[in-house]
């Protein structure tokens, strides 16, 4: 020991590198101790690595914040971030590719691409003005690669300022289920390495994925499409409210019959699901295409005209129809549901299949459990009140969604319906017990 302390002593070089490690590994912790306790005040930001995998390449989103960056690459790109890319784009560019080097195991590398830059700023009362630099990259493997298995070497920024960390998640993984709409799950963390002062590159090592494991979070995504869509469920319930009911000069009558009932349930719910069938493969595909806006406004509005109908009949003996053109608007809310997920061909064609599936499963459980109860209160007298009262409500929940979509502005009514729906279950259970109800009442009065 005392003849390597005296070499150590007799060699400058020597001595600086121990004095910068040791600099290293007493101080990094004490400045990331005051950064977490200073956390609540101001938090320290740190990059963040999104992955979206397909079947031959991944989508990566680098959000970068521009103060950590600045301090990284010695240019004012923070305190002057007006424009940024248009002036800075190519060297942001250049920076980029030199420090992401992703690789498979054995090191063989592969390729990057750069694409679209942006600059992103919000502002809030604690933390003033935060900016950051996001960077859209695709990460294309060498042929026959292991797509889930390789090495994500990058360190930007992390390479000047030493208490910055890389958080990299996986956004979407459709082989394993994960899709886009649930939170990114953290596959690990790129930070120095600080006994040994280097920075360490990240293993990406996931689970094995299949086109089983995607089909199946696309059944659970059609039936939470569903579930969670109030517009959609009360479409479908204001649908089927005349449908037991015979008509006759522009007024619904009596109870049609069970056969009658039935079969005009089964054409309505049938030509609504041909409807948005086809209009989610085509607009899936991209062959059409509108704009969120107005699809969600013609939901509402065909909410409305479905509450007029089901309160004086529009459109008597003409429901099937009316359903297949409604269901082609709805499919087209449907269909950018999965257009989002920018899927390739063979991959959309089991997403389509898999979410049309879960569509399915849930309306059909909205009807399991709600038309045998709707039949019987047509057979009663009450069943006009129950059919006006449902239908005036619907009327007034889709002026209120209309008037949102239309102003982009959230109002009471909508907010007080979205509410309202999540006691949905306790509706079915009150519908339920006012159909057994009235029913046996009915029959008493027969009888008496």
């Amino acid at each position: 020991m005392a003849g390597l302390n005296k070499s150590i002593l007799d060699n400058p070089i020597l001595i600086v590198n121990h004095l910068k490690k040791w600099f290293t590994i007493l101080l990094i912790p004490i400045i990331r101790g005051l950064s977490a306790g200073n956390a609540l005040g101001h938090p320290m930001p740190n990059s963040v690595v999104l992955l979206t995998l397909h079947s031959d390449h991944i989508s990566t989103e680098l959000q970068i914040p521009l103060s950590e960056l600045q301090a990284a690459i010695g240019i004012p790109v923070n305190d002057s971030s007006a424009q940024l890319v248009d002036r800075l784009g190519s060297e942001l560019r250049a920076y980029l590719t030199k420090h992401i080097n992703p690789k498979t195991l054995d090191g063989k590398p592969w390729r990057v691409t750069i694409g679209a830059l942006k600059v992103h700023e919000t502002q809030n009362a604690i933390n003033g003005v935060y900016r950051e630099l996001t960077a859209q990259l695709e990460l294309t493997p060498p042929a026959g690669a292991d797509i889930r298995k390789f090495i994500l070497d990058y360190d930007a920024v992390l390479h000047q300022v030493v208490t910055h960390k890389i958080l990299v998640s996986v956004s979407q993984d459709w082989a394993a289920g994960k899709l886009a709409e649930d939170a990114p799950a953290q596959v690990g963390v790129i930070e120095l390495d600080i006994v040994n002062n280097r920075i360490l590159p990240l293993t990406i090592n996931l689970e094995a994925g299949s086109a089983w494991k995607g089909l199946i979070s696309m059944v659970r995504l059609g039936i939470q499409h569903i579930a969670e869509g109030t517009d959609h469920l009360l479409f479908i319930l204001v649908l089927l409210l005349p449908a037991p009911l015979l008509h006759t000069r522009r007024r619904w009558t009596d109870f049609g019959g069970i056969r009658y009932s039935l079969s005009r349930l089964l054409w309505i719910v049938s030509a609504f699901t041909v409807g948005h069938s086809v209009i989610l493969l085509l607009g899936a595909l991209g062959w059409v295409r509108l704009p969120s806006q107005p699809v969600e406004i013609m939901i509402a509005l065909s909410i409305l005209v479905s509450a007029i109908h089901a309160i004086r009949p529009l459109f008597p003996g003409k429901e099937t129809w009316i359903a297949t053109g409604f269901g082609l608007i709805h499919g087209m809310a449907f269909a950018n549901t999965l257009a989002n997920l920018s899927l390739d061909a063979g991959r959309m064609a089991l997403s389509i299949l898999g979410f049309n599936v879960g569509i399915e499963l849930m309306q059909l459980l909205i009807i399991i459990v709600t038309i045998p109860w709707l039949i019987l209160l047509s057979r009663t007298p009450v069943y006009r009140i129950v059919r006006l009262t449902g239908a005036v409500l619907a009327a007034v929940a889709a002026i209120a969604w209309t008037a949102e979509r239309v102003t982009g502005t959230a109002n009471a009514w909508a907010g007080m319906v979205e509410r309202i729906a999540g006691y949905s279950p306790y509706f079915v259970f009150l519908l339920a017990l006012l159909a057994i109800f009235f029913t046996i009442r009915t029959r008493q009065l027969k009888n008496a």
